[in-house]
């Protein structure tokens, strides 16, 4: 984290200051609504603890259905300048590492103080939307309210039960809640119908989540996409685009999320082509959206496998892979600062007040932050190979089936499917491009440096011939 420009630990100046704390704020002022009686309920991945939004959901008399979206209100504790404030800012994000979890803001506010946690009332931004029975976003708006998180539900538990499963316990102890997360669902389900159809990707990454014995490191575990997922993320893309929404409204500048559009989409070509798809010469995402729609269904076992081929790699102007141009930075103010910012912009729009930030500053702050993702990013990476390769130190010399995840001067990568671990192919690479699939040998595994190795199965390893630092 160091040699990435990361702090890991908080300053003594942030400690007085997370300690110094009484409790979580809740001056309710006349604009505050009062929403703690709606059956508000969180749904995340079953350790988290730094829980940043809340859903409900409405329907209406005319078939629409409005959604609330409540966002933790973190900038009623994190004052700008503050010492907590300038750790934030120079990580920019929270470091979620296999070993160990570096959270942006410290753990007394963003897993208590300003986390949505069951059964405590809290300040949030809640955006409204309201969504019409074809997954249109018809209306939208943004206010603060007071909030009570009724049920702290995990993705794969609302997900088993969403699929027929029995409900998770903490459904069960909440009356109606079943219905109002059916609802969610059910409009969840139709935005996500709708961005399809305007070119939104349907990618299935191998992203893998440790798995611990105790304090032992036991394997690497894909992550898997489920229902719950689908509809929490539906959400936060259209609370997104009331915030750009609301701010453009009221003349304010916003921090924007972009994906990048394919950087090789000739190769992407060549991979639909052989299997009997013709794309377009320039990229499109609604095109490459119908041919993964296709292979989806016609080999769901290697859906995986052809997503790994079609990641996106330009810089673009828009959300390449969800198809729309109003993503803002507001969902995740625990855990991430472009969001953390953005608060204090609405809340400046609320109020009829000068913007928090000037507009170059915005411009620093966007370039500050993209960078320091990226190298969280970098750092989960390399701490990922260590346990990656912690986990095949035992197993040098056995074969695995592979994917070419990357070709380039600086060399050729393979991704391996079980346990899911990409290395360097040291041997073996010549005439092999991104998407082919091979057999390769384990041949070194650095855990120091989270180095893996392979040789193309058939051909010579190379022990002795050390990976250049």
């Amino acid at each position: 984290m160091l040699e990435r420009g990361l702090v890991p630990d908080f300053s003594p100046a942030a400690i007085a200051e997370a300690n110094a704390l009484e409790g979580p704020a809740l001056e309710v002022g006349p604009s505050v609504r009062d929403l703690r009686g709606l059956p508000w309920a969180s749904i995340d991945n079953d350790d988290s603890r730094d829980l940043d939004q809340l859903t409900v959901a409405e329907p209406l008399p005319s078939g629409d259905v409005k959604v609330l979206v409540a966002i933790a209100d973190v900038t009623a504790a994190v004052e700008i300048g503050s010492a907590i404030d300038s750790h934030a800012r120079t990580n920019t994000t929270s470091v979620y590492t296999a070993a160990q979890v570096f959270p942006m803001l410290p753990e007394r506010l963003s897993t208590d103080l300003t986390s949505l946690g069951e059964g405590e009332e809290r300040l949030a931004m809640v955006m409204e939307i309201i969504v019409a029975k074809d997954g249109r976003v018809t209306g939208s708006d943004v206010y603060p309210a007071l909030v009570l998180n009724r049920a702290k539900l995990a993705y794969d538990g609302v997900a088993a039960w969403l699929d027929g499963a029995a409900p998770p316990p903490g459904l069960s102890r909440v009356a109606g809640l079943d219905d109002q997360l059916r609802i969610q669902d059910r409009v969840a389900q139709a935005m996500r119908s709708l961005r399809h159809v305007h070119g939104a990707l349907r990618l299935q990454t191998l992203e893998a989540r440790p798995v611990f014995e105790g304090d032992e490191l036991a394997d690497l575990r894909p992550e898997e996409p489920n229902r719950a997922k689908e509809l929490i993320e539906d959400f936060m893309i259209a609370a997104n685009g009331a915030t750009v929404k609301y701010l453009e409204a009221k003349g304010f500048a916003s921090l924007r999320r972009v994906l990048h559009s394919p950087e090789r989409w000739d190769r992407i070509r060549a991979l639909a082509a052989a299997l009997g798809k013709q794309l377009p010469p320039e990229p499109s995402s609604q095109a490459l959206e119908e041919f993964l729609a296709e292979r989806r269904l016609a080999d769901p076992a290697g859906f995986p496998d052809l997503s790994l081929s079609e990641l996106p790699g330009r810089r673009g102007d828009d959300h390449f892979g969800l198809a729309v141009r109003d993503y803002a930075h507001s969902t995740a103010p625990n855990r991430r600062y472009p969001d953390l910012a953005t608060q204090r912009l609405l809340k400046a729009a609320m109020a009829g007040g000068p913007p928090p930030y000037r507009n170059e500053e915005l411009v620093e702050l966007a370039r500050h932050c993209t960078e320091q993702e990226d190298n969280a990013t970098k750092v989960e990476r390399r701490v990922r190979k260590s346990a990656a390769a912690m986990l095949l130190a035992s197993r040098i010399g056995e074969g695995f089936d592979g994917l070419v995840t990357g070709a380039g001067p600086k060399g050729t990568w393979v991704r391996i499917f079980r346990p899911p671990v990409e290395g360097k192919l040291m041997e073996g690479s010549e005439g092999l491009d991104v998407g082919d699939r091979i057999r390769v040998t384990l041949v070194r595994a650095d855990v120091q440096r989270g180095f893996v190795d392979f040789a193309r199965s058939g051909g010579q390893p190379p022990p002795g011939n050390p990976r250049p630092s």
